[in-house]
């Protein structure tokens, strides 16, 4: 069998596959057009993030069956067009955590010590060190934002040089803030007072983009330092800049940016201009989080052997293939359900999740229903990482969350033949959703934190909680109208009891926030959420 690589990966990585007795064709430099020309006898293809594994390449791969991804984020490859075509994906999600952990605490050393500064200095034939008395890290409070896999090596090491270490994520148990040693921080203000550096370890999601602003940045320390080695634009640039000027944030350290360069430019041909690049203060390093040779020898190494087990016909990690057995056939229509049933408490809710039911009715409970439970969960933790989450990988980041699971089955069930409720127990309260199968494939929400419907699920769903009054549809469809936002279905529900009703909006587009928050706010609306699915 024939392996495409189009991108740099380790030496020992090719000999590998070499080794397991593929032809491997090692052609670095092509461009999108020429990989689409070539890629006809392939049965396999590896690449790292420049080379596009899009629909229009995948119309030529007619012997493709596995695409390698040698590295975390798979933004340039088209999971769903695989998927159509048969084409195992695979990445390496974790092979380059450590890197980009350390990066982080370098970028806090740096920061603290004045070190790029010192070193320009230097080479101007500047030595007067007296310029550059930075602070020492052991004593100091170091506040994590994300305590995820990265953010949980970051806090082992700052905590192995003497950093007393806070931390907040509204979405791990406190359980492993202990394991850890981290104290947890109720709020993002707390952490925000209390730290004396603050490093970003979170997915940029609408929760997350500029969730650090100028705002936030006043209720720092002065001369807070301030680390960014995750995600572009978790904190607000310009505010960052500003606060910069004014001495009240000491230092920054980024490795990302919301808006990025072209890293491959070379100088001269690079057309980038930012107001932190011209900040003595602000030290900046053009994304080299996974950028150490054992990151590049390890993805190298992890993607070369999933793809070569996938040509083997073994069972793989892979993102988009569950290896489930059972009567797959009976129960697909239900597999996109389950995922949007699993997805729906975090885009609605906050409180944080200790455990989920899984409840299976009618005729579901009498299959073997293990995909359809992974299917919920894959929904459930989609919605609170930005790492892509697939079947063999969900449990454990549902371990990373500390949250249980159970499954239960009843045969028993009058009006439809088959129902998968989700329960979704926290501290405050425990509440659940229900959906259904109506004719081959209508995927139809038929409860929803109490409240009974029958409503079809699209793309973009506008949930509103309100007041059960006269006057709020019309005020909500007059806002979405004279925003060009276009109603597809309405469903609204009540509950006599409390006075309160819910409503269902299917609209062709997305909401933005600030739309939202004018929503919310309209006499009458109690809340406002855009669930996306």
């Amino acid at each position: 069998m024939r392996i495409l690589v189009t991108e740099k990966i380790a030496d020992e990585s090719i000999r590998y596959l070499q080794d397991r007795g593929f032809d491997v064709d090692v052609r670095l430099g092509l461009s999108q057009d020429e990989v689409k020309a070539v890629i006809t006898p392939y049965d396999a293809l590896i690449v790292r993030s420049v080379t596009r594994v899009d629909a229009s390449l995948l119309e030529n791969a007619a012997s493709l069956k596995v695409v390698g991804r040698a590295g975390n984020g798979i933004d340039n490859i088209d999971v769903d067009a695989c998927t159509a075509k048969g084409i195992i994906a695979v990445n390496t999600p974790e092979a380059n955590i450590m890197a980009a952990g350390e990066l982080a605490v370098a970028l806090a050393f740096a920061v603290f010590r004045h070190l790029t500064e010192a070193n320009e200095a230097a080479r101007r034939d500047d030595f007067r060190r007296s310029l550059f008395i930075g602070n020492e890290l052991e004593g100091k409070t170091a506040g994590i934002i994300g305590l995820g896999r990265i953010g949980s090596i970051v806090a082992r090491k700052l905590k192995g040089i003497g950093m007393e270490v806070i931390g907040y994520d509204p979405y791990v148990v406190d359980s492993r803030f202990q394991r850890l040693g981290v104290t947890r921080c109720g709020t993002l203000e707390e952490l925000l007072q209390r730290a004396d550096l603050i490093t970003l370890h979170t997915p940029k999601t609408r929760e997350t983009h500029n969730m650090i602003d100028a705002p936030q940045l006043r209720l720092c320390k002065p001369g807070v330092r301030i680390v960014n080695a995750a995600r572009g634009g978790l904190v607000n640039e310009q505010a960052l800049y500003d606060a910069l000027v004014s001495g009240h944030v000491a230092g920054a350290g980024l490795d990302v940016f919301d808006h990025e360069p072209n890293y491959d430019a070379v100088p001269g041909e690079q057309n980038y201009t930012h107001p932190l690049l011209t900040h003595p203060h602000c030290i900046v390093t053009p994304h080299l989080g996974a950028s150490t040779h054992e990151a590049n020898a390890n993805v190298g190494s992890a993607v070369t052997e999933m793809v070569a087990d996938a040509l083997d016909g073994e069972i793989i990690a892979a993102i988009n293939m569950p290896a489930i057995g059972g009567r797959l056939s009976e129960m697909k229509p239900y597999i996109s359900l389950a995922s949007k049933l699993g997805a729906i408490y975090y885009q609605a809710e906050k409180a944080r999740v200790w455990k989920i039911e899984i409840i299976y009715s009618g005729e579901l409970a009498e299959l073997e229903t293990g995909l359809l439970t992974l299917s919920v969960l894959k929904g459930f933790v989609s919605t609170v990482t930005s790492e892509r989450v697939s079947f063999v990988n969900v449990k454990s980041h549902l371990d990373m969350l500390g949250v249980e699971v159970e499954e239960s089955k009843n045969t028993q069930l009058e009006r439809y033949n088959s129902l998968i409720t989700v329960k979704f127990y926290s501290e405050e309260k425990d509440l659940s959703v229900s959906g259904t199968i109506f004719g081959k494939d209508s995927e139809v929400l038929v409860d929803f934190f109490g409240y009974h419907m029958d409503f079809e699920l699209s793309p973009y769903v506008l949930a509103m909680q309100n007041n059960d009054v006269p006057g709020v549809i019309g005020r909500v469809g007059t806002i979405l109208g004279q925003n060009d936002i276009n109603i597809a279905t309405l469903h609204w529900g009540r509950k006599r009891d409390k006075m309160r009703a819910q409503a269902f909006i299917s609209v062709d587009s997305p909401v933005e926030p600030e739309l939202l928050d004018r929503l919310s706010q309209l006499d009458g609306v109690l809340r406002a959420s855009l669930l996306q699915f």
